[in-house]
C-alpha cells in the first residue's frame, strides 16, 4: 500500500532508552511529508500532461489514418483518372487512325473512279474520232464518184421546152380573139383555167426535179452515230 503524506504524518514510533531526538525526528518528518506531498503533485500534473498527451496523440494518430484513408483514396480517384484518361487516349487514337485510313481510302476509290471516267471518256473520243473520220472519207468518195458527175448533167427529157407552150398559149389567145362572139362567159374561165393549169404543171416540173434531187443529196447522208 502506497504511503500518503498524512499516514506519515501520524505516524508515531515508540520511546527507548538512549533513542532519537523526538523533535529532530518530527522534523525530519516534516520535511519528508512536504518533499512526498510536492513528489505525489508533481506525479498528478505528470500524469495530467501525459493524459493531455496522450489524447493529443490520438487525435493526431486518428487525423493522420484519416489523411492516409484520404491519400489511399486520392490516389485511387487518380489512378483511376490516368486509367480513363489512357484509354479515352487509345480510343481516340484508333478512332483518328480509322478515319484517316477511310479517308485515304475513299480518297483513293475517287482518284481511281475519276481515272477510270478519264480513261472511258479517251476511249469514246477515239471511237468517234475514228467514226467521224470513216464518215468524212466516205462522205468525200462519194462526192468524188462519177455518179454524181452523170446525176448534175441535164437531160433532153427533163428540159422544158419553153417556145411550144409559148406558141400553145398564143393559138389559144388567137382563138379565143376569133371565136369572142360565140364563146359564153363559161368557156372563156375555162380558157383561162387551162393556161393557169399549164403554168402550174411547167412549175410542179421545175420543182419536183429540184426536190429529186435533194432528195437524193439528203438520203445519201449516212447519219452519225455518237457514242454512248
Amino acid at each position: 500500500m502506497v504511503l500518503t503524506p498524512l499516514d506519515i504524518h501520524n505516524k508515531e514510533f515508540p520511546v527507548k532508552m538512549r533513542g532519537y531526538d523526538q523533535d529532530e525526528v518530527n522534523d525530519y518528518l516534516e520535511q519528508i511529508i512536504r518533499d512526498y506531498e510536492t513528489l505525489l503533485k508533481e506525479k498528478r500534473e505528470i500524469e495530467k500532461e501525459l493524459k493531455f498527451a496522450g489524447e493529443k496523440v490520438e487525435h493526431f494518430n486518428n487525423m493522420q489514418e484519416a489523411l492516409n484513408k484520404s491519400i489511399i483514396v486520392a490516389q485511387e480517384a487518380a489512378d483511376r483518372l490516368k486509367e480513363n484518361a489512357n484509354k479515352e487516349a487509345e480510343i481516340i487514337h484508333l478512332e483518328a487512325e480509322n478515319n484517316a485510313d477511310r479517308l485515304l481510302n475513299e480518297a483513293v476509290a475517287k482518284a481511281r473512279k475519276i481515272t477510270s471516267e478519264t480513261e472511258e471518256l479517251r476511249k469514246q473520243s477515239r471511237i468517234f474520232k475514228q467514226r467521224l473520220q470513216l464518215m468524212i472519207e466516205s462522205q468525200l468518195e462519194m462526192v468524188k464518184n462519177e455518179e454524181w458527175e452523170e446525176l448534175l448533167k441535164p437531160e433532153l427529157d427533163d428540159t422544158l421546152d419553153l417556145s411550144t407552150v409559148k406558141e400553145v398559149i398564143q393559138q389559144i389567145e388567137q382563138k379565143e380573139e376569133m371565136t369572142a362572139g360565140s364563146i359564153s362567159e363559161n368557156e372563156a374561165e375555162d380558157v383561162s383555167e387551162i393556161e393557169v393549169g399549164l403554168a402550174t404543171e411547167i412549175d410542179l416540173e421545175e420543182d419536183a426535179s429540184d426536190g429529186d434531187q435533194m432528195m437524193h443529196e439528203e438520203g445519201s447522208t449516212p447519219a452519225i452515230e455518237l457514242p454512248n
